[in-house]
């Protein structure tokens, strides 16, 4: 039983929906924004690499990348390794977008926390952290524990790894 009912995912749906709302008033929608995201995250990145990235087909990518060019979010260059393709590289502007958008988000969860003490607020960011540093592990590790647990049907408490709270 998910005692947090999913509410970790429904607050970031909620946030990310205004997040949305807010930087399609500068004109980039949400597939831009990951296409994008992926491309700060690996300078030099083809399209084909944004690709098996985002998960996004080769047309879609195409398009978003031709859209961020034309806006000025990011610049192509020739890839030195294949004549036939272009490295991508995002732009200053891109960059305060990031900006902005960690702005827009930080605002949100400012909001959402201003009922909370002093005292609980800094017990929500450890206990959050916490949970954060897991997943991060889990992630970065091809999420090993989770597949496993997925695979086997385990239920709470069930899990192989020690406790970290």
């Amino acid at each position: 039983m998910d005692i947090t009912k999913r509410k970790i995912t429904k607050i970031a749906r909620e946030v990310s929906k205004f997040t949305v709302r807010t930087l399609r008033a500068e004109g980039v929608g949400p597939g831009e924004f990951d296409v994008l995201h992926a491309i700060r995250q690996n300078p030099g990145i083809t399209q084909v690499g944004v690709c098996r990235i985002t998960g996004f087909d080769k047309g879609a990518v195409a398009r978003q990348t031709a859209s961020l060019e034309a806006k000025g979010y990011l610049r192509r260059e020739a890839n030195p390794a294949d004549g036939r393709s272009r490295c991508l590289y995002a732009t200053a502007q891109a960059e305060r977008l990031k900006s902005s958008k960690a702005a827009v988000e930080t605002q949100f969860y400012d909001w959402l926390l201003a009922p909370l003490t002093e005292p609980e607020r800094a017990e929500f960011a450890r206990v959050l952290d916490v949970l954060y540093q897991r997943c991060k592990a889990e992630s970065k590790a091809g999420f090993p524990n989770v597949a496993a647990a997925l695979k086997e049907g385990t239920s709470d408490g069930e899990y192989a790894e020690e406790e970290i709270l």
